[in-house]
């Protein structure tokens, strides 16, 4: 007998074809999913090998939460971008706890509803807040741990919760005590009008850069590839996707770029992932998209593992001034030459304030920062 193929009808088009078949192919994955994690338990039993219901959501199924969202938003953005009328700056919190600097976010803004969005990602326990801006915007979270992929998994749920709302255009990464250095309309026009996204990338051949590549990253990451950065990222839309969307390197990063680790060059290293892997992402696939400078400032002055933390003392309107005239970002290499590296601060090709954020504050620094940013329009 001969099968007889039917020719496809006319009146369908390869777009809906393709939609389609992702979507039964999506329902597969997530039915699939859903048996493979209900499998011999309800939310009756409590049983070995079995969760109630209301204890406090597994990794396992904060994973296939995100995995979920993520696949989602990047097919949609594939096959219907929106074109946003209203952009929206998504204001992303990464903070280990409470939000020190709440009622001075709060002023900065109000008024400007509308014009922005809040996610938070709380390491541990569940945020709490008063100010509108911030009820119910926290996500779900899980534990993160520094240095780790952990913190790097963060990132990419914010990203993913963010990216579901068609309007946010720009994507900013900030922690709890970080603070803002403009008023809100100064601060939307830079990033919004910007035609770069703000990520911290550079070469730095010593012990604390390319000391912590590893020949496991080969052959996709190789080592004249490798960087090195701060994570406070400000993405634009197609960079928040491609981040997302990323399962390559992201998984090279993963299985490799570990806190210690066996280096055939040093004896012993440490790869910190979230200082290595959005940097070395983005060299690799889109270098001329990216400023090399973070839009965040941090004093490393004080050459410590971490960067200074400011207390109530240091908090003065020269500080902040002092901050906000920078317009030259420099790093320094940790190999023995200790060479600087310095460039203008460029925003679409004209020299401007590198910073329009700052951290590490004190919480005991809010009263004095609230003094100074009294009135956020004479900033």
């Amino acid at each position: 007998m001969v099968m007889q193929i039917h020719p496809r009808p006319r009146h369908i088009s390869r777009p809906t074809w393709i939609v389609t078949v992702l979507s039964l192919a999506c329902l597969f994955l997530v039915f699939s999913t859903i048996q493979k994690y209900n499998s011999g338990c309800n939310v009756f039993n409590t049983s070995s090998g079995c969760r109630s219901a209301f204890s406090e959501p597994a990794a396992s199924e904060i994973l296939r939460e995100y995995e979920e969202i993520a696949s989602r938003v990047v097919m949609k953005e594939i096959l219907d971008p929106v074109r946003s009328k209203n952009p929206k700056v998504a204001f992303m919190f990464m903070t280990r706890g409470s939000l020190p600097f709440e009622l001075l976010w709060d002023k900065f803004f109000n008024g400007h509803e509308g014009k922005f969005s809040v996610y938070v990602h709380v390491s541990k326990g569940k945020l709490i807040c008063i100010s509108p801006h911030f009820v119910n915007r926290d996500i779900r979270s899980a534990e993160v741990r520094w240095g780790k992929i952990s913190m790097v998994d963060a990132e990419r749920r914010l990203l993913a919760n963010a990216l579901k709302d068609p309007e946010n255009q720009r994507f900013l990464l900030l922690s709890e005590s970080c603070v803002p250095l403009y008023n809100f309309d100064y601060i939307y026009n830079y990033l919004i009008y910007s035609h770069l996204s703000f990520m911290d990338c550079f070469y730095d051949p010593g012990f604390a850069g390319n000391g912590r590549y590893s020949i496991g990253m080969l052959p996709e990451i190789e080592k004249k590839n490798f960087r090195k950065g701060s994570q406070w990222f400000a993405m634009k839309r197609q960079h928040a996707v491609i981040t997302l969307a990323d399962n390559l390197y992201y998984t090279k990063f993963r299985d490799v770029c570990l806190i210690m680790q066996l280096n055939p060059e040093r004896n012993r290293s440490y790869c910190v992932a979230d200082e290595h892997y959005l940097p070395t992402f983005f060299n690799i696939i889109d270098p001329g998209g990216i400023s090399n400078w973070s839009l965040t400032h941090v004093d490393w002055s004080e050459k410590k593992f971490h960067p200074k933390i400011y207390e109530a003392s240091d908090v003065t309107y020269e500080l902040i001034k002092n901050i906000m005239s920078v317009d030259i970002s420099e790093h320094v290499t940790s190999d023995n030459q200790k060479k600087r590296l310095i460039q203008p601060c460029l925003r679409n090709g004209i020299r401007r304030p590198c910073y329009l954020f700052a951290r590490k504050f004190h919480p005991d620094t809010l009263e004095n920062l609230l003094n100074i940013f009294s009135n956020f329009s004479t900033i």
